[in-house]
């Protein structure tokens, strides 16, 4: 569906990333997984066209898309769902939606059938509507962000972070929609701080170290790794 070749992104006199290699499946959850300046984040934003790519190649369905503008990355089908949420919070919930359907806003009885699906899916959506975003519960506003995203109806979901700063009751609910994704058919590129969360949800999993991939396999695999273990699983 999805492959990373080479990948370097430069910010100034920083290399973030370093020849990334990595691809996702169809219909598979690829998680990322690295300590904070690994280069988890800038994998995704050059991905969605938020970052810029110095070296390397981007390919979605065997087609170039590297250095695209973001708006033409997300009407092919890839959407990513930003670190800490970045609703708009001064906006209802209602129309945070309607912001992430902007790709569909020429169809209005689509984007009403997609905000009523995200509505069933996560139904506080529905009670909080009229509400401001900015007024929601973490939990509440990450779920929005979710939803937000599904609203282009993306075929690959960047999703960054899901579970940060979150209570253990709602990380187990925003990783009991992941899988719930995944069973409609998403192709999922998850970076996640909490690598046990990551790799219990992942069929494919990358370790990233400054920059670049030093271990890749499946997620029970790299569960299963001493190294992995010891540096970021606690054990």
């Amino acid at each position: 569906m999805l492959s990373v070749r080479g990948l370097r992104v430069d910010y100034g006199h920083i290399q973030a990333l370093r020849g990334v290699d990595l691809e996702a499946r169809e219909g598979e959850i690829t998680a990322i997984i690295g300590s904070n300046g690994a280069g988890k984040t800038s994998t995704l934003m050059a991905i969605s066209g938020l970052a810029p790519v110095t070296e390397g190649e981007i390919l979605f369905r065997g087609a170039p898309i590297t250095r695209r503008p973001a708006h033409e990355i997300t009407t092919l089908g890839i959407t990513q769902i930003l670190e800490g949420r970045q609703l708009f919070a001064d906006q209802s919930v209602e129309d945070n939606l309607l912001l992430g359907a902007y790709t569909r806003l020429g169809d209005r009885a689509r984007v009403r059938q997609l905000m009523e699906r995200e509505m069933d899916r996560f139904p506080i959506l529905r009670k909080r509507r009229r509400q401001l975003a900015g007024t929601l519960s973490g939990g509440e506003q990450q779920m929005l962000a979710i939803s937000r995203g599904l609203m282009s109806e993306p075929t690959v979901l960047l999703m960054d972070e899901p579970s940060m700063g979150l209570a253990p009751l709602m990380v187990q609910e925003i990783a009991r929609t992941i899988r719930a994704l995944r069973k409609e058919g998403a192709t999922i590129i998850l970076v996640e701080q909490m690598a046990a969360v990551a790799l219990g949800l992942a069929d494919r999993a990358y370790v990233l170290e400054t920059g670049r991939v030093s271990l890749s396999g499946s997620g029970r695999e790299l569960a299963d790794n001493p190294d992995v273990k010891r540096a970021y699983l606690g054990g």
